[in-house]
């Protein structure tokens, strides 16, 4: 992928940030997902207008591009977003596992905005008992049966 490709791709992950401010449907952020050249997925933050606090625009355009694609996993594709992802869409990056991510902005650039994701970055680092929503586990014995029904199953689809 050549660099007027790439700067073509980021305009339109830019130009979807833009769409989504204009029409109040959540942050300042898009994204397209990239595969022979072609788009097959697309997302703008839609936090507001689903009221879906997933609904970032690098989540929305896995998910279409997933769809698109009929599988889980964006093997061969590009990720072009206008902002380096927070930490729940780098999670899904990796599960969804591209061959690469473009950013334009940088978390810095979104924390002087209000987007500031570093108590995220803190509370994974954090101890279950120090972090700010309380985790307590219940039931584990019931939880791993299941566990242990998929471990065994022949037929799974590892993921």
């Amino acid at each position: 992928m050549k660099g007027i490709q790439q700067a073509q791709f980021m305009l339109e992950a830019i130009s979807l940030s833009a769409y989504g401010v204009i029409h109040n449907e959540g942050g300042p952020f898009g994204c397209v997902i990239v595969k022979n050249n072609t788009i097959i997925g697309k997302g703008s933050n839609q936090v507001i207008s689903l009221n879906d606090p997933t609904a970032h625009a690098e989540i929305v355009a896995i998910r279409n591009a997933c769809w698109h694609l009929g599988t889980f996993r964006l093997d061969g594709c590009y990720i072009f977003t206008s902002c380096e992802p927070c930490p729940m869409c780098l999670g899904a990056i990796y599960w969804a596992r591209p061959e690469k991510v473009f950013y334009a902005c940088t978390r810095a650039d979104a924390t002087e905005i209000g987007f500031d994701d570093e108590f995220i970055y803190e509370e994974i680092m954090s101890d279950l008992p120090q972090r700010k929503i309380p985790m307590e586990q219940i039931l584990r014995p019931k939880a791993l049966k299941v566990l242990s029904e998929w471990s065994a199953k022949s037929d799974k689809i590892i993921y």
